[in-house]
């Protein structure tokens, strides 16, 4: 018998004149961080907020009549709903605070930040992990701040993938489209039609329609390749997040580069300062430097001029992170563009050039159209400054121009409500001193019975959702009852105080997912103890085209199958923001063991500590920072230089070490009096210590102060004058370029061994300069106590030296130093170009040494 048709209809309710502004607050991503404004969702029908999956838009086009009418006339719930839209208005009628007025003009200024990916809330799936994340988080602080500030993405009908795990741990990948109308934005009309714009590919325009999400006091704009206009091939370039070929992710990085700044341009909105983050975006550049050059500028000056405005923000120290596009690839796709846009190919090929190879790498052209740049953690600045070293070659990587930004998470997005709840209650004005270390310690008058039953609350919430979840994975799987029974046993009994651990994150081999198991009956027997049992929950995706993280996932599929170890390790599916705010609030311990130095920044620790989870990680990334001896673990991570077999044998082994001796007898320490007040102490510690500097807040105002501001200004003074200081640096570094390589410098004479410590010390150098100017150069010394440290101003420890003469194509430079530092100490002499139109010293790349 033929199987009948099936047409699907939605009726949708009409929302009450009462209740008229849920459809505004639906449409404003301020819910994404705003428990207030889910729960009024919740309040009307908390089955069907779990069916739309905490979609406020969906929700209003699904959600009973009879609820809505019956809300309209419940007191209660029209007073929150007033007490929420007053939070509301009050929030977007709020400006920027002096800290963001005394650097950046709201009138005058705006920053423009770059992204391939967003991650404010799993109702709005446009991103992937800890990349997307950190932009929404970046958004949500630059509405906190109200600062000038704009967003541009792309808008992918599937996102990322939804992850199943079937009954032999092999991870499914399956994609879900999302219609317009679903999520939280709107089309952008420019003279009552939809605005579209288009960009110039092999033998057609590829056009997108432009679409507006509302975050707060800013805004983000989305391109959509989805439009009548293309191809049906053209269409797809924005149907998936990370998805397709390397032809795919050039076209997409076109439509978010080029696509994006035409869409800037086409709003009237004139940037002054451009934020690319990470290298997807970065094709910005080249159309930035088309619209420089029909002012009239070359492309050199455009170029200066161009990248003084421009931020660069590395994110991955795994050099499969980086987007690298073979040259005959680069040339047929940029083809048509460059030859309208009057920009040539090998000019454009350079920017991008790594090591003189023949590909084209995105995150050098990223830094070598910027005057900005940073890494995002400390130790990252300083590993990405060795592995970008290439692009100022003669410069010691420490003391290149690319500098770090530690990253920080959203406090009001990860902090669970009933912390905020009890904050509210202990420290009223907290959500104002998220940038204030001081003010923090009010944590330490929270009586210790009260701290630890916010946290038995949370912990209880969480594992009541993950039994859930470990049912509904279950029963499609076919598998037994007995077995979900065993696997839920520790989490569902009544001794809900068992040590509970996640690990939580992309499924990268870098990461190590399994480096706990390296000692199987070692873990087995912690684990295991019946006086201390301890819970591991593990949950993550692996890229549909990474084999080796699939097969990690499988691993410990398996491992969780084992009748040993059966409810003492889980395994999870499909980890998004939903699940990631669960696990955060409710497990005792974030563990996280990363190859170092592979671990850029990885917020998810500072996310868990918020919440008063004790991390226990390699010190990579921030953890590096954030570890001070009391307010978690640290493992600290071998040489690199070992073998890595060796190096992950050793740091399983202190990682073991550290949960069998120090974290489970701590965490079990007083049991039988409810808790262990130790164990409360340090996470006291951690919270006190991480919140105010690891936060959002603190993250973006370090960009505006070391970043936004200084790139504003430098911005403007090579713009001025049509360009006049952009065009006279840009020909100075080709005077330079093309004469350094016949520079010399050596010393003459003999330098002085030894001296009293009140006496000054001569010394003279020799340079042919093969057509530079003394004024074209900085000579300088450095001196180092015991050959240690450097310095790249003068200052202590750093001496310039002056003209002393000039003749036959020689000039003399002289000075005469006392020694800054007692006894034994290094001098060494250099020089490199130097303009005072440069955003930094050394940012030629060049420099000679005697």
């Amino acid at each position: 018998m033929k199987k009948a048709t099936e047409f699907r209809l939605e009726a949708n309710p009409r929302i009450p004149e009462a209740l008229a502004r849920l459809e505004e607050l639906a449409n404003d991503l301020f819910y994404s961080w705003d428990h207030g404004v889910r729960s009024l969702f919740v309040r009307m029908d908390m089955r069907l907020w779990e069916k739309v999956e905490h979609n406020p838009k969906l929700f209003l086009r699904r959600v009973a009549q009879e609820r809505l009418d019956e809300a309209a006339e419940d007191r209660a719930f029209l007073a929150e709903y007033r007490r929420v839209l007053s939070t509301y208005d009050a929030y977007l009628e709020a400006g920027p605070g002096p800290e963001v007025t005394e650097r950046l003009d709201p009138d005058r200024e705006l920053v423009a930040y770059f992204c391939a990916e967003f991650g404010f809330h799993e109702s709005f799936p446009i991103y992937s992990g800890g990349l997307g994340i950190l932009a929404g988080d970046h958004c949500k602080a630059a509405s906190d701040l109200a600062l000038p500030f704009v967003a541009v993405g792309l808008l992918y009908q599937q996102g990322y993938f939804i992850q199943t795990i079937d009954a032999h741990g092999h991870q499914i990948a399956r994609y879900r489209s999302h219609a317009s109308d679903e999520l939280p934005i709107v089309p952008v009309e420019h003279e009552g039609t939809p605005l579209k714009v288009s960009v110039p590919f092999p033998g057609r325009l590829v056009y997108a329609r432009v679409w507006e999400a509302r975050i707060g006091h800013i805004r983000l704009y989305l391109l959509d390749s989805h439009t009548d206009e293309n191809s049906p091939e053209d269409r797809e370039l924005t149907l998936q997040l990370y998805g397709g070929d390397e032809s795919t992710r050039i076209s997409q990085e076109m439509l978010l580069g080029i696509g994006g700044t035409r869409v800037l341009e086409a709003l009237g909105l004139k940037p002054t300062v451009w934020h690319i983050n990470e290298g997807h975006a970065a094709f910005q550049i080249l159309e930035r430097c088309r619209q420089a050059m029909e002012t009239g500028l070359g492309f050199r000056g455009a170029l200066e001029a161009v990248a003084a405005a421009t931020l660069f923000t590395t994110h991955t120290p795994v050099p499969a992170g980086h987007d690298i596009f073979p040259r005959d690839l680069l040339e047929h796709a940029l083809g048509p563009y460059l030859e309208q846009a009057g920009l040539d190919f090998s000019e454009v090929f350079a920017l991008g050039a790594k090591n003189a190879g023949d590909s084209f790498n995105m995150t050098s052209l990223g830094l070598r159209g910027s005057r900005f740049h940073n890494g995002v953690s400390r130790i990252h600045g300083r590993v990405a400054s060795q592995m970008e070293g290439d692009i100022w070659p003669q410069i010691p990587p420490e003391e290149n121009p690319l500098g770090y930004i530690t990253n920080g998470v959203h406090v009001p997005t990860f902090l669970a409500p009933e912390w905020a709840s009890l904050f509210d209650i202990q420290a009223p004005t907290w959500k104002s001193e998220l940038r204030n270390p001081d003010y923090w310690q009010f944590i330490e008058q929270i009586p210790d019975y009260h701290y630890w039953s916010v946290h038995k609350a949370l912990k209880q919430q969480m594992t009541d959702y993950i039994v859930r979840r470990l049912k509904r994975q279950h029963k499609r799987n076919g598998i037994g009852h007995s077995v979900t029974e065993r696997m839920t046993r520790q989490l569902a009994s009544v001794h809900t105080d068992t040590l509970v651990i996640g690990f939580a994150r992309r499924f990268a081999t870098y990461k190590r997912a399994t480096l706990i198991f390296s000692d199987l009956e070692r873990l087995e027997r912690i684990l295991t103890d019946a006086d201390r049992p301890v819970v591991l929950v593990f949950a993550g995706k692996a890229h549909p085209k990474d084999k080796p993280g699939q097969q990690l996932i499988k691993v410990i599929h398996d491992l969780s199958m084992h009748p040993a170890l059966m409810g003492h390790l889980i395994l999870l599916e499909d980890y998004d923001q939903a699940m990631a705010r669960r696990l955060l609030a409710g497990v005792d311990v974030w563990l996280n063991t990363p190859e170092y130095p592979k671990e850029a920044s990885g917020t998810s620790g500072e996310k868990a500590a918020l919440n008063g989870a004790l991390n226990l990680s390699v010190l990579d990334g921030w953890w590096g920072e954030g570890y001070d001896g009391k307010n978690g673990w640290g493992i600290v991570p071998r040489d690199t230089g070992l073998d890595p077999e060796f190096r992950n044998q050793e740091e399983a082994r202190d990682l073991l070490d550290l949960l069998e001796f120090e974290v489970v007898p701590l965490y079990y320490e007083g049991a039988s009096q409810g808790y262990s007040r130790a164990w409360v102490k340090r996470s006291k510690a951690s919270m006190i210590s991480i919140t105010p500097r690891f936060n959002a807040q603190r993250m973006v105002m370090d960009y505006v102060t070391d970043f936004y501001h200084p790139a504003a200004t430098q911005g403007a003074q090579m713009a001025a004058d049509n360009g006049k200081m952009a065009v006279a640096l840009a020909d100075w570094k080709a005077r330079v370029r093309d004469a350094w390589p016949g520079v010399e410098l050596n010393i003459l004479g003999c330098v002085q061994a030894r001296c009293a410590n009140d006496e000054a010390v001569e010394l003279r150098v020799e340079a042919f300069l093969n057509g530079l100017g003394a004024g074209d150069v900085r000579v300088e010394c450095l001196v180092s106590p015991e050959c240690t440290g450097t310095h790249s101003e003068p200052g202590p420890g750093s001496f310039l030296l002056d003209m002393e003469s000039e003749s036959g194509g020689r000039t003399v430079f002289a000075t005469r130093i006392p020694p800054p530092f007692p006894g034994l100490q290094t001098l060494r002499l250099r020089m490199y170009p130097y303009h005072e139109a440069l955003t930094h010293p050394l940012e030629m790349g060049a420099m000679l040494w005697v």
